[in-house]
Order: structure tokens, then C-alpha cells, then sequence
């Protein structure tokens, strides 16, 4: 048993078995050297001893606990991996699943859109009016339907398929944005106000798509008979770039601000706005494979501020 000593002192703990009954007994002793009070001279030697029998119940039953606790959590944990290992086989084969599944569905697609159109060629004529709406239906119909395996591919590859990590010059990535854009700035008569761009850590096609998405949005949910007016700009916060694009759109209701990140969310009627419900969720993703957040503030029939922050690009280490 441990002791410990001091001047004039010993103390322990130790077991003895009762003559007796033969039952362990475990005590606490402590010795110490009694003086004479006048002189200071040692007259004795006193032992002090107090049965710990409970004390040392307790604690064997707290190590028991512990070692269960401990047996406990490990069990737990590894049953947590072996989760996580069969979640992570499924979602990559979910997302081969989309991969493909998309990809495939491009041939018959194509399909439909050309004997729909070649059926409108030759044959439109022949066709009552009750025909030709319903051919109209099927060609809207397989263009939406590409719109929609265009995005799939889109969200499956930023989860199959990582593109390299470069620095970003985000004027040119806003001027290929405006480029493929042109035709709905175009039409909808829109005024962008891009201020000055810093350059980011980041894949430039993925980071081309989250503004094409952000910008085709502000051109899309405009206010009837308002022109849009977007601005894009950013502001330094120290380790990374905060973007902002502010429209004068319809803007959004406060208890759909994070709603519209999901999956296949519609706030609006197919008829009135084209789209698949994909957008904001391939920007939240790319936003956030880029190490970023995305978040929004908006008030209906005012507008809506997007903000998105990206790393910057590392400083050079000298050699």
C-alpha cells in the first residue's frame, strides 16, 4: 500500500485479513511521534487507524462504471464509423447514380427535341390547333427536361468531380458570366454595376456557374415594367473576400430566406418563372466546397442582397 511521510509523520493505507472471519478489511493508518511538550524530546509513537472499507467500495464501483463507460463509448464510436463508412459508399454512389443516370438521359432526350421539331416542320401545318398545342407541350416539356439534367450534371460533378484549386481573376470570371448572359441582359433591358474584383483561391468553371446562377436569377425575379439594375462588389475581411450582388427584383418572403438553398425549391409557378430549383443549391454548394458561406437578406418587392464569401489566394512563401 502507498505511504507517505513527513516529519514526524507516516501515513497509508493497507489490508489485513480479520483472524477471525477472514474478511479483508482495508484501513487508513496514520503514525506519528508524540513529544514531550517541555523539552521536545519523542515519548511515543501513536497510531491512528480508521476503517475505509466503504471508501474503498466506492471507489471500485466508480472504476467499474468507468471501465463500462469507456467499453461503452468505444462501442459507440466504432459503430458511429462503420455509419459514417456505409453513409459516405452511398452517397458516392448516389451520386454516380445522378452522374450517370443524367448523362444518360441527354440521347433521348435529344431525341424527343428532334422529332418534336421535325414533326412541327413538316407536319405543324396539318395539325388543328388542339395538335399543335400539344406538340408545344412536348417541346417544352424536353427543353425543361434538358434545363433540368443540365443542373443534375452540374450538382453531381461538384460531388464526383473536383477541379483544381487556382487563382481566380473574378473580373474575368464576371466578364465570361456577362457573356453568356447577354441575350436575357439583353432582352430584359438589365444595368449591371460591377465594381472591382480581387482575385480568389478557387475552380474557375465552378466559380463562373455560381455567378451565372446568381446573376440569371437577378435578371429572372424582376419586378414587372422595372429594368434590373445588379450590382456586384466585394469588400476585404482580412482572410477572405465578401461578395455581394444586390438586385431591385421581387425579392424574397423573410421565412424562405434559407428555404431557397435546398434542393428543388420553387417559390413560384413554373408558368410565371422558368427554372428547376437547382440554383441556389449548386451556389451553396460551390460556396461551400470553396470553404465559403452563402447567405441572403431580402424584403419582398424591394429586392434581394446575396452574400457570399471565398477564400483568398495564399501569400507566396519565399524560397
Amino acid at each position: 500500500m502507498p505511504t507517505t511521510r513527513t516529519q514526524g509523520r507516516w501515513a497509508g493505507d493497507f489490508r489485513f485479513r480479520h483472524a477471525q472471519t477472514g474478511e479483508a478489511v482495508d484501513v487508513n493508518y496514520t503514525q506519528f511521534v508524540v513529544t514531550d511538550p517541555a523539552t521536545g524530546a519523542p515519548r511515543a509513537l501513536a497510531t491512528v487507524t480508521r476503517d475505509i472499507r466503504a471508501r474503498k467500495r466506492i471507489e471500485a464501483e466508480v472504476r467499474a462504471l468507468n471501465t463500462a463507460l469507456e467499453e461503452r463509448v468505444a462501442e459507440r464510436t466504432a459503430e458511429l464509423q462503420q455509419a459514417n463508412a456505409e453513409l459516405a459508399r452511398s452517397n458516392t454512389e448516389l451520386e454516380r447514380f445522378a452522374f450517370v443516370a443524367s448523362h444518360d438521359l441527354q440521347e433521348p432526350l435529344r431525341s424527343i427535341a428532334s422529332f418534336s421539331e421535325l414533326l412541327d416542320r413538316r407536319y405543324g401545318e396539318r395539325l388543328e390547333d388542339q395538335g399543335r398545342q400539344y406538340l408545344g407541350y412536348v417541346t417544352r416539356g424536353a427543353q425543361r427536361m434538358k434545363v433540368l439534367i443540365d443542373d443534375l450534371l452540374v450538382f453531381s460533378r461538384l460531388n464526383a468531380v473536383h477541379e483544381p484549386f487556382a487563382a481566380v481573376d473574378m473580373a474575368g470570371v464576371l466578364g465570361e458570366v456577362q457573356a453568356r448572359l447577354h441575350a436575357a441582359i439583353e432582352d430584359s433591358g438589365a444595368q449591371l454595376v460591377v465594381g472591382p474584383l480581387p482575385t480568389v483561391m478557387g475552380a474557375p468553371e465552378e466559380l463562373t456557374r455560381l455567378f451565372q446562377n446568381l446573376l440569371g436569377n437577378a435578371l429572372k425575379f424582376r419586378r414587372e415594367g422595372v429594368p434590373p439594375v445588379v450590382a456586384v462588389g466585394a469588400q476585404d475581411e482580412g482572410e477572405r473576400w465578401h461578395f455581394t450582388v444586390t438586385d431591385n427584383g421581387i425579392g424574397i418572403e423573410p421565412q424562405y430566406h434559407e428555404r431557397v438553398f435546398g434542393l428543388f425549391q420553387r417559390l413560384h409557378v413554373r408558368d410565371r418563372y422558368e427554372g428547376t430549383g437547382l440554383g441556389l443549391a449548386i451556389v451553396r454548394k460551390v460556396a461551400e466546397r470553396h470553404g465559403g458561406a452563402v447567405w441572403l437578406e431580402s424584403r419582398a418587392g424591394e429586392g434581394t442582397t446575396i452574400h457570399l464569401t471565398l477564400a483568398k489566394v495564399p501569400p507566396v512563401t519565399p524560397l
